[in-house]
């Protein structure tokens, strides 16, 4: 690893922000205390609600921690096509009793409340999901001793990131589950994302900042693979998220494991920007109909989401998960983190041994 992310974790393995509630104090602090690069998510949170998370997260731990932060996103939907999907979901809502959100609710994510807050009471390490900042704001954070983390889907989105003053890259690939991280949402071009490991070998040969990467990485010897690959360290979101520190609804935690959930998809059903989840009923009916329209769908969904998880219908919730979700364990975070490392290090062992024969 790079010195100064050695110094953050005594192990190369990030655990994602995941928005949502998942990425909770107490998730971030088991992984912390066992060695890892935890991350609380900002994302959908108000900056009293981000700040209060930090409040509690550093009275778990005094190990480094990082906070995840959405870009605000420019007003490129279409009206007429919320509406359309509005009419759309109509039948959801009678189905869930519950009335549809408001898709104009906000678009900055309470940005620069956050920024303020972060800079005035700065953490270890800042990172960036859906485009990057300016070079002013990396540098403020530079000045106050916060390592920044800017996350890309591209090498040239790796570049700018560069060029913008970013410490670090966590280059995603499309196994990754979640949201993808695009700087720019363009529709013309889901599906066509880039693998982790041949997209952390294209930014490895662009960029000189570290990398970490990301995207359905679930053992140990896959983190050992993108660390030959010319990564840094690794980050593992779905695999974090059955641990029972994890904040996810038990609903979402079973389905990655149940049989009834074969395989996921890239989709726009939920939140109007791509996402990776478990296929289910929702995504089905309504992800070849979903515009290109974020966070309005975001927005538009929140409320079916929540009746669904409510009424216990995983069918009706987005369930984020990596391709490799079928390899979740539940463990707890720290044990998960030895795991992982033990996976690591026979991994590391099996190759070395292999190339001295």
């Amino acid at each position: 690893m790079s010195s100064v992310l050695t110094d953050l974790c005594r192990y190369p393995i990030v655990q994602a922000p995941m928005a949502g509630g998942v990425s909770c104090p107490p998730l971030v602090a088991a992984v912390a205390e066992a060695g890892g690069l935890g991350f609380l998510a900002a994302g959908y949170k108000t900056a009293d609600g981000m700040y209060h998370e930090i409040k509690q997260l550093r009275g778990l731990t005094g190990q480094p921690f990082g906070v995840n932060l959405f870009m605000p996103q420019p007003a490129l939907a279409d009206p007429s096509a919320v509406e359309v999907y509005r009419h759309q979901l109509a039948g959801e809502a009678v189905w869930y009793e519950t009335p549809l959100g408001d898709p104009d609710s906000g678009g900055d994510d309470n940005y620069d409340a956050k920024l303020a807050i972060l800079l005035e009471d700065p953490v270890p390490v800042v990172s960036f999901t859906f485009g990057c900042p300016a070079r002013d704001t990396l540098d403020a954070f530079a000045g106050v001793g916060t390592y920044t983390v800017v996350t890309v889907t591209t090498p040239e989105e790796a570049q700018a990131a560069q060029w913008a003053g970013a410490d670090a890259v966590c280059v995603q690939g499309i196994e990754a589950g979640g949201h993808q991280s695009t700087h720019r949402d363009d529709p013309q071009t889901d599906g066509t994302g880039i693998g982790v490991l041949s997209l952390v070998a294209q930014v490895r040969e662009t960029v000189q900042v570290p990398i970490i990467a990301a995207g359905g990485l679930m053992r140990g010897s896959q983190i050992t693979a993108v660390l030959a690959a010319g990564a840094a360290a690794a980050q593992l979101g779905t695999a974090f998220l059955v641990c029972p520190e994890s904040g996810a609804n038990p609903l979402h935690k079973q389905a990655l494991t149940n049989p009834l959930f074969v395989r996921t998809a890239l989709t726009r059903a939920f939140s109007g920007r791509p996402a990776r989840g478990l296929v289910n009923r929702f995504m089905r009916e309504h992800g070849p109909y979903a515009p290109a329209a974020y966070p309005q769908v975001h927005y538009l969904t929140a409320g079916l989401r929540k009746a669904a998880a409510k009424a216990g219908d995983a069918q009706g919730m987005a369930l984020w998960a990596g391709q490799g979700h079928r390899l979740a364990r539940e463990l707890p975070a720290g044990r998960l983190i030895e795991l992982l490392v033990e996976e690591l290090d026979a991994a590391r062992t099996a190759v070395n041994t292999g190339s001295t024969q």
